[in-house]
């Protein structure tokens, strides 16, 4: 049996694309700058976020807006973002598939409900931490009240079932430094694994620019994109994603295809490879 030649098909199969958001298809200002992105001229940019005062924070190159515009017309377009629920809120594109969200704790279908069975089981996965949860939020809100403290902790926080009752629970700890200064969290998330009983067995710790996350092993990208593809993705549809991130990297994966853009951590790190 030979198998045939390729032909032509008219009828176009969407492929999934599994994006990540920020500094992949958007970033701020101070960005654009560091980077030096083609396209930004003030006539050129798009608006693609907001701050919590409704005022422009994120933007796209005219390059960028031309690559969500093809993604748009020509993919199933599947977000994948360590954005919440209200952070994304603040992102002014035109979303209408799967939203992975919070690093991968939740995932919203493509009328924005939560999806149950999701929910249920990142409720069994992060119950049983919340009390640890809880200590480091402690250790770190005492922390930032010392006036000489830079960091800036935010605990995220967000609504779950465990298919009796809904309850309220800590998922991670993000900080920022004041002045960010990336070197400092780099040098604190060294210091975390001290901290608190078998840190290093509940929780890992993702550091990128001026962001560290402390998250627990459940919530990952990976295993939400995992739990799409095995559930709700139709298997005989390529894949495909982009994201700038180490912590992209293991969704990445999962998928036929996946690159980056030419900045951000990924592309640094492939950058000071030897070939």
């Amino acid at each position: 049996m030979t198998s045939p030649f390729f032909q032509a098909n008219p009828d176009i199969v969407k492929p999934y694309a599994l994006m990540d958001l920020d500094d992949t298809l958007f970033q701020t200002q101070r960005k654009i700058d560091a980077w030096d992105l083609p396209t930004t001229e003030a006539e050129n940019l798009v608006c693609a976020t907001v701050n919590k005062q409704g005022e422009p924070l994120s933007f796209m190159s005219q390059r960028q807006a031309t690559f969500f515009n093809w993604l748009l017309a020509s993919t199933d377009l599947i977000v994948v973002t360590a954005r919440d629920r209200s952070e994304i809120q603040r992102v002014k594109l035109p979303f209408d598939s799967w939203q992975v969200l919070t690093h991968g704790a939740l995932i919203l279908d493509k009328d924005g409900a939560l999806q149950a069975q999701w929910q249920q089981h990142m409720y069994s996965k992060l119950a049983p931490l919340q009390e640890k949860l809880q200590q480091l939020s402690q250790l770190f809100a005492n922390h930032s009240k010392n006036d000489s403290s830079q960091l800036v902790f935010t605990p995220h926080i967000d609504s779950f079932n465990n298919g009796a009752n809904d309850r309220e629970l800590t998922i991670y700890l993000a900080i920022k430094h004041a002045q960010k200064d990336h070197q400092a969290l780099v040098d604190l998330s060294a210091k975390l694994p001290t901290l608190i009983r078998d840190f290093e067995q509940d929780f890992y710790v993702h550091v990128n620019a001026n962001n560290l996350a402390i998250l627990p092993h459940a919530v990952h990208k990976r295993h939400a994109v995992q739990f799409l593809l095995a559930n709700h993705l139709g298997s005989q549809r390529p894949s495909f994603g982009f994201g700038d991130s180490l912590a992209d990297l293991p969704f990445l994966q999962l998928l036929d295809w996946y690159g980056m853009p030419n900045h951000g951590q990924l592309h640094e790190r492939l950058s000071s490879q030897s070939f």
